[in-house]
């Protein structure tokens, strides 16, 4: 006799359809079943909250606009120059460097699932990973950059780049203005992790003219 399959049957559908609720089910499954160690798991999450962050892309970001040389090496081929800084991560993604500039402003998203350059940035935003932001930043990338209070130029064509789990990208924001003088470290606090990903810009100096 013919089977009649029920969606409700499937152990996707008791999973809650928020990302954040489902990721929760899930954790709560692996643990239930002994798969992992709550301690190792909080010692992962502290580590990329409180000790990566997005201090890691913030300090190649400085160092890109602080030294031309480092930023063409960085713009040729961002996984050797990355790897060399020591912020290579566990998964062997490739990495790519994508420069805003007057012309072009890049965006990053993942429209899979949410691919993203963890040892750089630390913990992808719960927005990043929201089924509203990987939709609709495709087809009406301004209108989303709007949401996030961001008004690009009319001149400026906005770029989207797709991450993928062998391809992720960190966007360098343009150096804001009345940053003459600054060093590396000084130039790390200007630095958003909005901004590496494209839904912001580069805070600007409080001496900086207006």
């Amino acid at each position: 006799m013919p089977h009649d399959h029920h969606d409700d049957d499937h152990p996707h559908s008791l999973l809650p359809p928020d990302p954040a609720l489902r990721v929760r089910a899930l954790e709560t499954l692996l643990l239930r079943k002994g798969l992992i160690d709550p301690a190792a798991l909080d010692a992962i999450i502290d580590t990329y909250e409180t000790k990566i962050g997005p201090q890691n892309g913030a300090r190649v970001v400085a160092r890109a606009w602080a030294d031309d040389g480092f930023r063409a090496r960085l713009l040729s081929d961002a996984t050797e120059v990355i790897s060399e800084m020591g912020y290579y991560g566990r998964q062997g993604e490739h990495i790519v460097a994508v420069e805003n500039t007057d012309e072009t402003h890049n965006i990053v998203v993942c429209t899979l699932c949410s691919c993203y350059p963890w040892p750089l940035l630390g913990i992808p935003p719960s927005w990043y990973k929201s089924d509203a932001y990987r939709a609709r930043v495709v087809r009406e990338p301004r209108r989303v950059l709007a949401d996030f209070g961001l008004e690009l130029p009319a001149g400026q064509a906005v770029r989207v780049w797709d991450s993928t789990a062998e391809i992720r990208y960190l966007v360098i924001p343009q150096k804001p203005p009345g940053t003459e003088g600054m060093d590396e470290d000084a130039l790390m606090t200007l630095v958003t992790r909005d901004s590496m990903i494209g839904t912001g810009l580069a805070r600007v100096p409080a001496r900086a003219p207006e």
